[in-house]
């Protein structure tokens, strides 16, 4: 008879197959997107310039998001030196703490078999190896939104316990000033009301206790005011009109408001369904026409373990198909919940498939570990095949040319910023024009202006700049003063930021 590692060493185990898997390649890989460069960036500028809880990107106020993942990776660049390492590693942690709670939820609520094999399927997922891999909130957000499943699962399905059901709370309201919808967690109260109203097993009713239930609600506020109350404090103290403006933006147009009516990233009810679910859930989207009819069956026994699972799987995808802007990464927090309701299937499945045919259970663990195998090596092979970011050397050879002197930035990207080696002066994120630039020249005759191709000759003539090169689907060009044409004259800017890296940042 095989014997069963105990759960601890298991557990230990999986965790260590999440590091190696995300992990893999770590000291390879560059920030190579906006998202990267930007997040990197705020939190340089954070231990830069001191200002923990106002981002700031290239000295004006970055209010699209939260600070916490900005601080997280700020402390591992502080401790480590290294900031294109610390910009991952909040993602790994995730990798091997939220493979932890999987785990150790699927061998609570069925057995230590159902608890491995749901840790497997998470780290089998496509979208677990895209996101987490990456330096973007969602490799951080995960974690706490799987906490938040975590407590009040071990609440609502094992309790009664009020400790879990804290420690969830407190969860969810770090998961909102990570990122606005960090909340999530708490939709499963609704398919676990319908539960404890009908009587299914599986659920632990707890009548009486309302004043237990709102105090869960004042933690998830207290761990929400760790960011939130100092920052209230300061502007009412001596908050200027950017950062009363940053808290506006912060708190009502960058949540309610985007939810309701999104800006950017604007796709049809149905997209998840089309264009993310088949891919990036794969290879359990492969099982779906198996398990679909299996759950069906369970709820039918009134297992309430499996509507609370799966009822809020199914809440938190139509909690996002509801909002006009959609990205393929808002659905990845029901991810952990889909594979602790899929794992009790497995082994089901498996017979199905394999009955009693040895050979055929080889092979498909042969696959498994070939699966796993692929991931890890991909780990190295991406970030060989990307390279260095384009940014890097375009803004090395930008101050070389200048001979570091001031740069005037025009439709700017974030690695401009983060990669300048020279000070650097612009109008604002979206205000950098380069009618703004020309005339900074004349008024500044010793700056030189970095401007793309495709604006060049509004405003200067393109014999006299000299070419850098192509980054962000544009060619970009160095100009002096002696490069004006004389065609643009927009007054004086509304706001002039400046900004320069200091020398032991690299």
């Amino acid at each position: 008879m095989r014997k069963t590692l105990s759960p601890g060493i298991e557990c230990l185990g999986l965790m260590l197959l999440a590091l190696l898997l995300i992990g893999a390649g770590l000291g390879l890989r560059q920030p190579q997107n906006v998202d990267e460069e930007r997040f990197l960036g705020v939190a340089l500028e954070m231990l830069h310039n001191g200002a923990w809880f106002i981002p700031h990107r290239a000295a004006e106020i970055y209010g699209d998001k939260p600070p916490i993942f900005m601080w997280t990776v700020a402390f591992f660049a502080w401790l480590t030196g290294l900031p294109a390492l610390a910009l991952y590693i909040p993602g790994l942690l995730s990798a091997a703490t939220v493979t932890a709670m999987v785990y150790d939820l699927g061998r609570r609520l069925w057995n230590q078999r159902i608890g491995r094999t749901a840790a497997l399927l998470y780290l089998a997922t496509y979208q677990t190896y895209s996101i987490l891999r990456t330096g973007q909130i969602d490799s951080f957000l995960i974690l706490f939104t799987s906490l938040g499943l975590y407590g009040l699962a071990r609440h609502l399905l094992l309790g009664p316990t009020w400790r879990w059901f804290y420690v969830g709370c407190a969860a969810m309201g770090i998961g909102v000033i990570t990122k606005g919808v960090g909340f999530v967690p708490v939709l499963m109260l609704i398919p676990y009301a319908y539960a404890v109203r009908k009587g299914w097993p599986g659920v632990v009713a707890m009548p009486g206790e309302a004043r237990k239930w709102f105090l869960g609600f004042l933690v998830a506020l207290g761990a929400i005011a760790i960011w939130l109350l100092p920052l209230a404090i300061s502007i009412v103290l001596n908050g200027t009109a950017d950062e009363i403006a940053y808290a506006r933006e912060i708190l009502l147009r960058q949540t309610a408001a985007r939810y309701a009516a999104a800006w950017d990233h604007r796709e049809p009810f149905w997209y998840f369904f089309v264009n993310v679910i088949p891919q990036y859930w794969l290879p359990l989207v492969l099982a779906l026409p198996w398990l679909v009819p299996a759950w069906h069956r369970q709820l039918r026994k009134h297992d309430g373990r499996v509507l609370v699972l799966l009822g809020w799987v199914v809440l938190v995808v139509l909690f996002f198909c509801l909002s006009s802007g959609k990205r393929k990464l808002y659905i990845y927090p029901a991810l952990p919940g889909l594979v602790l309701v899929a794992a009790p299937l497995i082994p089901w499945l498996l017979k199905r498939w394999f009955g009693k045919r040895p050979r055929g259970r080889r092979t498909f663990q042969a696959l498994v570990v070939t699966w796993f195998v692929l991931w890890f090596a991909r780990g190295f092979i991406e970030p060989i095949k990307d390279g260095r970011n384009p940014h890097e050397a375009l803004m090395a050879q930008a101050a070389t040319m200048t001979h570091g002197a001031d740069l005037v930035l025009v439709d700017w990207r974030e690695g401009h910023w983060l990669f300048a080696r020279q000070p650097i002066v612009h109008f604002g994120m979206k205000g950098s024009s380069v009618e703004q630039a020309a005339q900074w020249l004349r008024d500044h005759r010793e700056a030189y202006a970095l401007v793309p191709d495709g604006v060049l000759s509004q405003c200067f003539n393109p014999e006299a700049a000299h070419e850098l090169g192509e980054t962000s689907r544009a060619q970009w060009s160095i100009v002096g003063a002696d490069a004006d044409n004389g065609r643009c004259h927009p007054g004086l800017p509304p706001k002039v930021y400046r900004f320069s890296w200091d020398k032991e940042k690299s």
